[in-house]
């Protein structure tokens, strides 16, 4: 069984990745609720800044519901084609745009719950809306904060669904979001997939997998 660190320690993790990143925050591009959702939905196996790039001329054409709808489905697909599994995700918005007309006013729902009921909608993706267009603290779990939390020891866990719920009950609730953030930052940064940076990491005295390596 994989060890964890002691609540000790992960106060100290938490503290050290807040000095690490103290203006840490969604690395996608956006200006309304919609720009995000849409944003967030593209980034699904696709890098933040390559959707960056796609959504620098989306916006300027799409800026409602109404706007993706009447694009289409075969030409937001080409325009979201370097994205990859342009497709799905093209069908996706346009059916999110859809429900978000017919059954929320036109106006992108505001809680976790009403957007999870949007196609291509997932816990990932309406965490990530809800925490940083309607302040509701969450915290989204993609291929970085899984393998970070679960590398430094602050959850032990072997899914997103529970390493979710593992930080929910280690991270301060009013520190959800921003440490979120924070994870995401330090895998992109040092705690790299392939090749983490564990000689230069601040994290690497108490970091369990560093640890256990060096045994």
């Amino acid at each position: 069984m994989k060890r964890k660190l002691k609540k000790a320690e992960v106060s100290i993790a938490l503290k050290i990745l807040s000095e690490l990143y103290p203006d840490a925050k969604a690395e996608l591009n956006y200006t309304t609720e919609l720009d995000l959702l849409v944003a967030t939905i593209l980034s699904a196996q696709c890098t933040d800044v390559r959707v960056n790039k796609v959504t620098e001329e989306l916006f300027k054409k799409c800026r409602t519901p109404q706007d993706y709808i009447a694009m289409g489905e075969e030409k937001l697909g080409e325009e979201i084609k370097s994205c990859g599994f342009y497709n799905t995700k093209s069908k996706n918005i346009i059916g999110a745009c859809m429900k978000i007309i017919s059954e929320y006013g036109g106006e992108v729902p505001n809680t976790i719950e009403k957007l999870m009921t949007l196609p291509g909608v997932g816990r990932k993706t309406a965490n990530v809306v809800a925490s940083n267009v309607f302040g509701i603290q969450a915290i989204a779990v993609d291929t970085h904060v899984f393998r970070v939390s679960n590398r430094i020891g602050l959850v032990a866990a072997s899914n997103v669904e529970k390493t979710e719920e593992g930080l929910m009950k280690v991270v301060p609730h009013d520190e959800w979001t921003v440490t979120h953030h924070r994870l995401i930052f330090h895998g992109r940064r040092v705690c790299k997939a392939r090749n983490p940076l564990c000689g230069e990491c601040r994290l690497n005295e108490i970091c369990i997998d560093y640890r256990s390596r060096r045994k």
